[in-house]
């Protein structure tokens, strides 16, 4: 892949690479034996301002961001930079044997969301409040996220890694979703990561596509996604897809 943009933009991920000289473990010991993740470890992975990595589960979308997360140095199970809340150690290794590339003076600032620990964040962060925080757990699993984005977290410049947001969205909010990560990614020193199973938020605009698989990282355009050849197939012919699944079905 090349990289994308230029080295002034002050983007706080240009690139992330194997943390040379740090030695790995044998290829056959997760998480090296995901395709993607060997293919960062072996080749590095070009960042853009907006990045959108999709992919089945187990192709290394939530390993790979996580693994960045950390090695910016924000919290496993969520939060900001130099976050420390934890409720169960259940990161890969990873984020030990990678290396993100800053642009000079790029900001370190960062927040990390991923779907799976959403619920101790919010338990935090009603336990430690900001000065305009709502009461996240007295909302929806949705309206909590979309009022988290709506905090001081978020307004300003930095890295910001989202592992699935789309859980608990309607198709509107994952539309405001886009349109918020769409002007997140436009500010000066800013850039967005998202790992996601949705063409909705495959969909932001300028964002660089990665498909993930047995193939380890390509880029792609939209279009060409499977996941959104899959969501087509399946609204033009429901049936097509589940007689596949269930049995009996009528025809």
């Amino acid at each position: 892949m090349t990289p994308h943009g230029s080295w002034k933009e002050g983007l706080p991920a240009r690139r992330l690479e194997h943390a040379d000289p740090v030695e790995l473990p044998p290829a056959d010991v997760w998480p090296r034996t995901v395709p993607a993740v060997e293919h960062v470890l072996a080749h590095g992975l070009d960042l853009a301002r907006c990045t959108v990595l999709v992919g089945e589960n187990g192709s290394g979308k939530s390993t790979l961001v996580e693994g960045l997360a950390m090695a910016a140095g924000m919290n496993a199970e969520g939060g900001s930079t130099g976050a420390t809340h934890r409720t169960h150690a259940s990161e890969s290794p990873l984020h030990e044997w990678l290396r993100v590339v800053r642009d000079p003076g790029a900001p370190r600032w960062g927040y990390f969301v991923r779907a799976e620990t959403m619920h101790g964040l919010f338990t935090w962060l009603d336990t430690n409040p900001g000065p305009t925080d709502p009461a996240f757990h007295a909302m929806s699993h949705g309206e909590s996220f979309v009022a988290l984005l709506g905090t001081r977290r978020f307004r300003g410049e930095g890295l910001f890694v989202l592992d699935e947001p789309e859980a608990g969205l309607s198709f509107s909010a994952q539309l405001h979703l886009v349109a918020e990560l769409t002007e997140m990614a436009r500010r000066p020193r800013t850039q967005v990561v998202v790992a996601t199973h949705s063409p909705v938020l495959a969909a932001i605009p300028g964002a660089l596509l990665l498909e993930l698989g047995e193939h380890g990282v390509r880029e792609s355009t939209w279009d060409e996604l499977d996941v959104v050849a899959h969501h087509r197939g399946f609204l033009d012919a429901p049936r097509r897809y589940l007689r596949h699944v269930v049995d009996d079905l009528d025809d």
